[in-house]
């Protein structure tokens, strides 16, 4: 070894071959913390003092080269300021043009996860040599950022334009193959042979037979297009790509734009426009919200996979109880990710139900592409229909997702627990009902407990596991393995009305409808909520949700939290549910629905529905769209800190993480208590002090309370224990 450091080492052959190995330390994973940044410079150092030196071979001693920067560095070097950023950056691009100005070739072999800073790395070196199974990308853009080290740069010189901005503005990782047929990588092998591969493309180029240096030429060049053809190309993706990702996520177009400002640059002074263009990003709202989000993710996933690492047995079977629509979705989705299961329903008609929404979500996964005819096969000989118990001793979970009513499920479930093992963890995906009162009908309660899927299964990534008063840990871990399997993001909550999310979500609710009887119409509630952010409006959001669904979890709410959720008035929800507008599902709601060619519900203005709630407004004030956005908003939020204080939830990251992928609350917002962080707890109380006389649920909890008196954060208290991840 010429260098040994904790990240990099540095070994020369007898052959005159340089191999420089990414290891590092004391992690799962190589990344490129600050401490792996100052030993590549020291590498680098090393292996120009080596003499008799032909070529470079890049290769990683883990099973993937290397996944990226280390993101928990981020808020702190952000914080700094535009010039702290551009310094950080500086660091490894100089790195990067070192190792690309090497008076020798250079090639990489890349396995695993090539992504972000450890893409930019490889297309620093001459030429790419993948296995079949690396994952490649520059995933910047998700973060509210762009690459920083060259790949707004490099990217565009070496696989053209169309290529670079599709893979940048998008962020999404790409398969070896896609990467070779894009140009971004020369070879794809078997991973056995990555080595060898590499090192005889590192010979040919040393021998002549592959021209590195032209290779070199192009990257450090403007680009080769001429003036129309780049303004035609760049203007036409900045529209295409503004209307798609929004207004509320610049960074996409941002880096879009930084290429067509370097577009006539070389290297150098291109590198200069894309660090700048990094810094104004990483300095907006955007970039810290989103980076929040990325490392309250990890933490959340770090935290479930050690539950589910204490399982007492992995879930080999599954069944369902239950078929429909949302049985059919949860049985599609174990036997797409190769859990066997069973979907076991009292009439035929239900198991064809089932049934259908499984072959019809296999099939849309076949048309786009995603899998072959024979693995749709496959996958559905792994559900089993049944009418009977037959095998149920074979079973390991059982999720039970019959109607959403106590009686029935507490009969289901005791008749259930008597066809299964002593050891078989049944779980119910009730979305209201307590899961003590339904574990009250069990022998072996400490068996029992929740599992809420939200809807549709295969869409929406939570799955909240609620922990009753005898539900035993072996239990929790058993169902968060099985929901990890599922490639679920499960958090576990403790039993109360509502549980989590849905808790949280009928404030939110109430918040509406108390700004409908005040008199502001529904439709702008909508427009000004989707403009702050969130996916859908509140009127939508009922209707897709269904708004007979929507007052059943409503009169669990208001008798579990009667004090601040119990209505003293005829509510919009409750107008239209009298009159049978139950939303989407009968075509009539708030608004008013038909299908499209694709048949898909289309939403238009319904006059119907404004008559039916117009008798119930009391009076129309003068409301902005900032008060409108705070009506909404602070019920939602005392209600989210009430669990906090509860231990309902265990702490802020899992509370935000639960709403964004639950409910699809606006991710570059951060979530709720990033958000209310973000506005400032003795903001928020003075804000609520002005809406008192709205009802209990604008009072401000004493959490709330003390962080005003603080001058603290939601976040400030649950960031510790966290490891660095990656982009």
């Amino acid at each position: 070894m010429i260098y040994q450091g904790n990240a990099f080492k540095l070994a020369l052959h007898d052959d005159g071959i340089a191999e420089l190995i990414v290891d590092l330390k004391n992690e799962s994973v190589n990344k490129f913390n600050k401490r792996a940044v100052k030993e590549l410079g020291e590498a680098l150092d090393a292996l120009g003092g080596a003499s008799g030196v032909k070529g470079l071979l890049v290769t990683s001693a883990k099973a993937a080269f290397i996944v990226g920067a280390d993101i928990t560095e981020f808020s702190s070097v952000f914080a700094g300021g535009r010039q702290a950023v551009i310094d950080y950056l500086k660091l490894n691009n100089t790195n990067l043009n070192r190792l690309e100005d090497l008076p020798v070739p250079t090639v990489v072999a890349i396995n695993g996860h090539a992504l972000g800073g450890g893409m930019e790395f490889c297309l620093a070196c001459d030429f790419r040599v993948a296995d079949t199974n690396a994952n490649v990308g520059l995933p910047e853009t998700k973060l509210g950022i762009l690459p920083g080290w060259g790949g707004t740069v490099r990217l565009p010189r070496l696989a053209g334009l169309d290529t670079a901005v599709e893979w940048i503005a998008s962020g999404q990782d790409n398969k070896a193959q896609a990467a070779l047929t894009a140009g971004v990588v020369d070879a794809v092998v078997e991973p056995d042979v990555l080595r060898q591969a590499a090192l005889k493309t590192l010979h040919h180029c040393i021998e002549g037979k592959l021209d590195y240096r032209a290779r070199r030429q192009a990257k450090t060049s403007p680009l080769r297009h001429n003036a129309i053809e780049a303004g035609l190309a760049f203007e036409s993706s900045i529209g295409f790509v503004a209307a798609k990702a929004g207004p509320n996520y610049p960074s996409p177009v941002a880096a879009i734009k930084v290429m067509r400002a370097a577009a006539d640059k070389g290297r150098d002074d291109a590198l200069a426009l894309e660090a700048e263009t990094f810094a104004d990003m990483a300095v907006t709202g955007t970039a810290h919200a989103l980076v929040g989000i990325f490392v309250n993710d990890q933490a959340m996933m770090k935290k479930a996979k050690g539950l589910a690492g204490k399982a007492d047995a992995k879930v080999e079977r599954a069944a369902v109880l239950g078929a429909g629509i949302m049985g059919g979705g949860i049985a599609y989705q174990s036997a797409l990710r190769g859990v066997p299961v069973t979907m076991k329903d009292i009439a035929q008609e239900g198991l064809d139900l089932g049934l259908k929404e499984a072959r019809k979500l296999f099939g849309k996964r076949v048309e786009r592409g995603k899998m072959s005819a024979a693995e749709q096969a496959e996958g559905l000989t792994r559900i089993k229909p049944a009418l009977s118990y037959d095998a149920f001793d074979q079973v390991d979970l059982v999720v039970e997702a019959v109607v959403e009513n106590a009686k029935v499920k507490r009969s289901v479930l005791a008749e259930t627990e008597k066809q299964v093992t002593g050891d078989t963890v049944l779980t119910s995906n009730t979305s209201t009902i307590s899961i003590d009162h339904l574990a009250g009908a069990l022998n072996r309660p400490e068996n029992f407990c929740g599992m809420h899927f939200f809807n549709p299964v295969p869409v929406m990534p939570l799955v909240e596991v609620i922990r009753g008063r005898k539900t035993s840990d072996a239990a929790v871990a058993r169902t968060v393995a099985y929901a990890l399997a599922l490639g679920k993001k499960p958090v576990v909550v403790k039993d109360c009305p509502g549980f989590l999310v849905n808790r949280v979500l009928f404030p939110y609710f109430e918040g509406f409808s108390l700004l409908v009887r005040d008199g502001v119409d529904f439709e702008r509630i909508d427009k000004v909520m989707e403009r702050w952010g969130w996916p859908m409006g509140p009127a939508y959001l009922l209707d897709v949700v269904g708004i007979d669904t929507a007052v059943h979890a409503h009169e669990v709410m208001a008798e579990g939290y009667p004090e601040r959720m119990r209505q003293g008035y005829t509510s919009a929800i409750a107008a239209l549910f009298k009159a049978e507008r139950y939303g989407q599902k009968n075509g009539a709601g708030f608004y008013d629905y038909e299908e499209d060619k694709k048949g898909k519900p289309r939403k238009t203005p319904s006059a119907r529905a404004h008559e039916l709630i117009k008798p119930h407004v009391t009076r129309a004030p003068e409301t902005s769209d900032e008060e409108i956005v705070l009506r909404m908003l602070l019920p939602m939020l005392t209600e989210l800190v009430r669990c906090l204080e509860e231990g309902i939830v265990a702490s802020a990251a899992e509370a935000d993480m639960a709403l964004v992928y639950g409910v699809g609350f606006p991710p570059f917002r951060g979530g709720l208590l990033h958000w209310a962080d973000t506005e400032g707890a003795q903001a928020l109380c003075d804000s609520a002090a002005t809406l008192a006389g709205l009802g209990p649920l604008y009072e401000p909890p004493a959490m709330l309370k003390s962080l005003a008196r603080e001058g603290d954060r939601f976040h400030a208290l649950s960031h510790t224990g966290q490891e660095g991840e990656q982009l």
